[in-house]
């Protein structure tokens, strides 16, 4: 690499730099000190694990977003975390074990081989929180209220919501018979609302006439009427899938409830984590952004593999991003401004010093020859000793 190309940062990987990162410092206490108080506890993850565990759940979606490498002390593989979701669900199976409902957070680093976020980075700070141990409508809703509290807390004006319900899609597709090849590739075109493609499909594979219309109506289904006409359209569905949409109307119901202002539209052709995700998912947008800027959903079966097959629900988001679309964000609060004080160990300088910086004051000390005025360092004041007392006077230079 030429020399001139050393500043240079893979693409998607970012450097924060001091006015950007103090609003994410700023950010990231509002956030934790608010899922404190809703009761979730901080957990960490570590930031490199052996991939069986990273692949564990969401992380099957996530294996063509996993760095991997391998352990020179066991040989074994070993992945950088892409998705904090399934370590947590370790902590609650394998190291908490508790049979209450378990509320916990995490907020840290993950990384992507490639870029799919809408703040545009391989590296989000993720940010989230999950509920295990309860399987009522009652935990959808209060991961839904706390996600919208988050945005709220971030400075995003107007969020609306998308809901739907993965078991939808599955049980028509167990009621259609469909092969997981043919499953996949039904999925695929769903995703893209593709209904030529659709149609195509059902008349390939032979799906009998009512579950072929009902498969095809999916992509109509979206809105905020959504489920109002599903219940005629899907009305000859399987019990499954009328379980599904009975779900998702009393999630519906309880966030009106609480949330009687809050935009919700449906979508029951969205299956965001559908090989993972177990019932309701969802994701949070603002006006304006055609990206998601937060997703959730129930995952009541990731404990499995670490010995129990809680039921769970949660939500994450990219902090990165949050402050990126933030109304605050260009009006972050500007910290006071600094105090110079002179390189002198004086005894009676010290308390000052230290009580300037326990109410919040920053106290730089003036370096021997350091170059520059005081206030290419942000300071307006500075201490200086008159008639034999240390005073706050003026900068005359700022």
């Amino acid at each position: 690499m030429m020399n001139d190309e050393r500043w240079l940062l893979p693409t998607g990987i970012e450097e924060v730099l001091p006015a950007r990162a103090a609003e994410l410092e700023r950010l990231r206490r509002c956030l934790l000190d608010l899922f404190r108080s809703w009761g979730y506890e901080l957990v960490i993850p570590p930031f490199i694990d052996y991939l069986e565990s990273l692949l564990t759940g969401t992380g099957r979606d996530l294996d063509l977003q996993t760095f991997k490498l391998t352990d020179q002390l066991s040989g074994r593989l070993l992945g950088v975390r892409a998705d904090m979701t399934p370590q947590v669900a370790r902590i609650d199976a394998h190291h908490l074990r508790r049979e209450i409902p378990t509320r916990l957070c995490y907020l840290g680093t993950i990384l992507h081989t490639r870029t799919d976020g809408f703040a545009g980075t391989r590296s989000p700070l993720q940010i989230g929180a999950e509920i295990y141990g309860h399987d009522g409508p009652e935990s959808d809703v209060e991961v839904l209220r706390l996600l919208v509290r988050t945005l709220e807390t971030a400075g995003i004006e107007s969020p609306y919501l998308d809901l739907g319900h993965v078991g939808v899609y599955r049980g028509l597709i167990q009621q259609a018979g469909l092969s997981r090849a043919d499953e996949l590739r039904l999925f695929d075109a769903l995703q893209r609302k593709a209904s030529a493609e659709i149609d195509a499909i059902i008349t390939e594979t032979g799906v009998a006439g009512p579950v072929g219309t009902m498969l095809l109506s999916l992509v109509e289904l979206n809105g905020e009427d959504a489920l109002s006409r599903a219940s005629t359209m899907l009305r000859a569905a399987d019990p499954q899938v009328l379980g599904a949409l009975d779900r998702l109307q009393r999630v519906a119901d309880e966030l009106r409830r609480w949330l009687p202002d809050l935009p919700v539209h449906f979508d029951l052709a969205e299956l965001r984590g559908y090989t993972y995700k177990t019932g309701v998912v969802f994701a949070a947008f603002a006006p304006g952004w055609g990206l998601e800027i937060a997703r959730g959903g129930r995952y009541d079966d990731i404990g499995r593999v670490f010995g129990r097959a809680r039921p769970a629900v949660g939500f994450s988001s990219d902090l990165k991003g949050l402050i990126a679309l933030s109304a605050q964000a260009a009006a972050a609060e500007v910290a006071p401004a600094a105090v110079m004080a002179p390189w002198d160990a004086d005894p009676e300088l010290q308390p000052i010093v230290e009580r300037l910086r326990a109410e919040g004051r920053q106290v730089l000390y003036e370096l021997p020859d350091q170059r520059g005025v005081p206030s290419d360092y942000n300071c307006c004041e500075r201490l200086a000793k008159i008639d034999g007392v240390w005073q706050l006077v003026p900068d005359v230079a700022a």
